[in-house]
Formats: structure tokens, C-alpha cells, sequence
């Protein structure tokens, strides 16, 4: 003991500090798991890009097709409620049937017999029409989709279309013939005043010329319903 008081222990007492090391296993499982990490991020990193980049181009594909199969867009089959019969057995949606009939009438008074040749069709029928059709006509369904759409995607399932003849020329009923009509001449220079429109022109890409066949866009519901086929028009 010190004179300040102070009690230092032996030597013999002080404990010794150690170094002490990692087992070597233990050692090489660390480096073994750094230098991996070291690979796989790089990788993973390069997959996750490429998968981001599949995934764009996959929604951007979907987005510019719009859903369409075959050259058609999709369109759901509008409630039974919303349906009327403006003539016997041709229903069509209730928004366009006023319409439709003044377009008649003030056809009527000019000399033009407009007829109407088919309305709403669920896609239960446009079912029997693509698949049974197709199978008689012995063509493949890229070759029937261009003159009868899929079921699903017609738009005779809206309600919205309708398809019309001359009552003075039966011959030319669903024929392109029927562009030789006085009443196709009618529509074409007024059938715009009642909110119709001609869907598949001449200029269509993917479905043949129907001069017959009309939808309506006098209603924001019809506009929603026929907005991408409109803009895909365009462009």
C-alpha cells in the first residue's frame, strides 16, 4: 500500500487484455456472404430494370390497344331496362330512340324510306352469328372479324347501334351496294344533325366498309362508350 492509500494488486493479480479472433469458419462464412452480396446486387438490380421495362412496354401495348381483339373494341351489353322497341322485334337504348325516329320521319318527308334492319344484339347472339358463321363460311376468326365482330364487342351490344336499309332497294340490305341508295345519300349528308355516325368506313384499317351500319353519339353515355373508338380514329 502506497502512502496515499491506494492498493495496487499483484502483478500475479492484474488480468492479462486478450486479442481474440474470430473462428476461421465463421471468418470465411462473412467473407463468403459479402463478396455474394458484392454479385447479387448488381444482378438483382439489372433484373428488376428489365422486368420495369417488360412491364412499360407490356401496359403501354395494352393501353395504346385499348382492349380491342381483332380490330374491335370491347363494349359491355347494356341492362335490358334500358332498352325499347322501336320497331318489332329491334330494340335499341332509350337515350337514342327519339332521335332515331325523327331521323325517319324527316327522312320520310324528303322522299327517303329509311328501314331498320337490326338493333340491340346480346352477346349471347353475336356469339351464335361469329361462331356459327364463321363455321359455315370456312373462314379463320382474323377473316370473319371483319365483317362480324367477336361476342363481346359489338357494338350492337350498347344499345347505341343500328343498322339501316332502303325500303326501296331490299336487295342492298347488310350488301356495300347499298351506298347507291337514296337513303344512304340521305344519311350521309344529314345523319350528323341526329347525333349518327357511319363506325366503319372506307378508311377503316380493320373491319370492312358496312355504308349500313350507324351508332349514336347524341348522349354523354354514348360518348363515354365510343370515346376510344373515336380517338383511336385520329390517329
Amino acid at each position: 500500500m502506497l502512502g496515499n492509500g491506494i492498493n495496487f494488486k499483484n502483478s500475479e493479480d492484474i488480468e492479462v487484455a486478450e486479442r481474440r479472433y474470430l473462428d476461421e469458419g465463421i471468418k470465411k462464412k462473412y467473407v463468403f456472404l459479402i463478396l455474394l452480396s458484392f454479385i447479387l446486387f448488381p444482378i438483382s438490380f439489372y433484373v428488376v430494370r428489365k422486368l420495369n421495362s417488360r412491364l412499360f412496354i407490356v401496359n403501354n401495348l395494352i393501353e395504346k390497344n385499348d382492349g380491342k381483339i381483332l380490330g374491335h373494341f370491347p363494349y359491355k351489353e347494356v341492362e335490358k331496362e334500358l332498352l325499347i322497341e322501336v320497331e318489332p322485334n329491334i330494340l335499341v337504348h332509350r337515350e337514342m330512340y327519339r332521335s332515331l325516329l325523327e331521323m325517319k320521319s324527316d327522312a320520310y318527308k324528303e322522299g327517303v324510306y329509311l328501314v331498320f334492319l337490326s338493333g340491340f344484339r346480346s352477346i349471347k347472339l353475336q356469339n351464335e352469328i361469329f361462331y356459327s358463321i364463321k363455321s359455315l363460311r370456312n373462314q379463320s376468326a382474323f377473316e370473319r372479324a371483319r365483317v362480324s365482330a367477336p361476342p363481346g364487342f359489338s357494338e350492337h351490344s350498347t344499345g347505341f347501334a343500328i343498322d339501316i336499309g332502303d325500303a326501296l332497294k331490299r336487295e342492298s340490305d347488310f350488301e356495300v351496294e347499298f351506298e347507291n341508295t337514296q337513303a344512304f345519300k340521305w344519311l350521309k349528308q344529314n345523319a350528323a344533325k341526329y347525333h349518327f355516325k357511319m363506325s366503319f368506313d372506307k378508311n377503316h384499317k380493320n373491319v370492312d366498309y358496312e355504308p349500313w351500319h350507324w351508332r349514336y353519339e347524341g348522349s354523354i353515355e354514348a360518348l363515354k362508350i365510343f370515346e376510344a373508338s373515336n380517338r383511336s380514329s385520329k390517329k
